[in-house]
């Protein structure tokens, strides 16, 4: 009796395993932006957690405040990375349950 309900468990761990390999992929190509400043600075992150663009539109760029430009872009980068980690926490719950199991994803 033990055997098949753990024959039985092990096909679910493989089909979520399956699961989020697929989801991964699929998430590698979705993206995400942020934008800060108006819309001067543009950030799109994919579900890597990769940055895939940064857009700054000439309005953006003050070369007596450098410094602002560079934390505009800080800003919308780390927002971006943080909209991708959600997005895919949000997508592999799907397939956990919810469980957190560490070192997925």
């Amino acid at each position: 009796m033990m055997g098949g309900n753990m024959n039985k468990m092990m096909k679910q761990v493989q089909k979520m395993q399956a699961n989020m390999l697929k989801m991964q992929e699929e998430l590698s190509e979705r993206t995400v932006e942020s934008t800060v400043g108006g819309g001067v600075i543009k950030v799109v992150a994919n579900g890597s957690q990769e940055i895939v663009s940064i857009d700054i539109q000439p309005e953006a760029v003050d070369p007596d405040d450098i410094e602002m430009l560079q934390e505009m872009i800080l800003t919308a980068t780390n927002d971006a990375l943080q909209k991708a980690k959600d997005m895919v926490s949000s997508e592999m719950s799907k397939i956990t349950g919810g469980l957190n199991i560490p070192g997925l994803f």
